[in-house]
């Protein structure tokens, strides 16, 4: 949701986006219920009067426990490395899985599928999946993340400039014209 007015303001500049690996609740931390009263009061009052107001299509998603995200963001370095132009379709596809299917994104073959429908290969893709050949450099992200001091998502950075949660579309402008200058 708050890549919505990031978008819209990155629309017609020279700029690049790159989503990298965090998690909130990594394995094997247990993850929330989409029925406890915590999720249930921020969807209700917060998540989805905020993706209403953007005009963003987002539904809860009723997988319980909620997903892990590692093999998510396996397959997102996968991407990455194959062809990182690539890469942002298939983590589009995640997101959409997610927030407006329903999918389960801690499945591999869910996963496979939008890996496939970005264009990747499904083999290869399930391969590295099923050997963890990104496990060691997911991990070293989210390091270098608690290490630059990310503890929540989304958090933006265009330039020196880090934007944690919702922003409007006028906030990011302003950092992307300043980054541009």
């Amino acid at each position: 949701m708050a890549e919505a007015p990031l978008f819209r303001a990155m629309e017609g500049r020279d700029v690049e986006l790159e989503w990298l690996p965090f998690e909130l609740r990594p394995y094997p931390h247990e993850t929330l219920s989409p029925h406890s009263d915590y999720i249930q009061k921020a969807w209700h009052n917060n998540v989805l009067p905020l993706a209403e107001r953007l005009n963003v299509t987002m539904k809860l998603n009723m997988t319980d426990p909620q997903p892990h995200t590692h093999l998510a963001h396996e397959g997102l370095l996968f991407a990455k490395e194959r062809d990182n132009g690539k890469a942002n379709d298939y983590a589009d596809r995640v997101f959409r899985a997610f927030y407006e299917g329903g999918e389960d994104i801690g499945d591999s073959e869910v996963l496979r599928k939008h890996a496939e429908a970005a264009g990747f290969d499904g083999e290869d893709f399930s391969k590295a999946l099923a050997e963890r050949t990104y496990s060691q450099a997911r991990q070293a992200s989210i390091r270098r993340a608690h290490q630059e001091g990310i503890q929540a998502v989304p958090t933006f950075i265009i330039g020196e400039k880090r934007m944690t949660g919702l922003q409007p579309e006028e906030a990011y402008a302003e950092a992307l014209d300043e980054e541009g200058a």
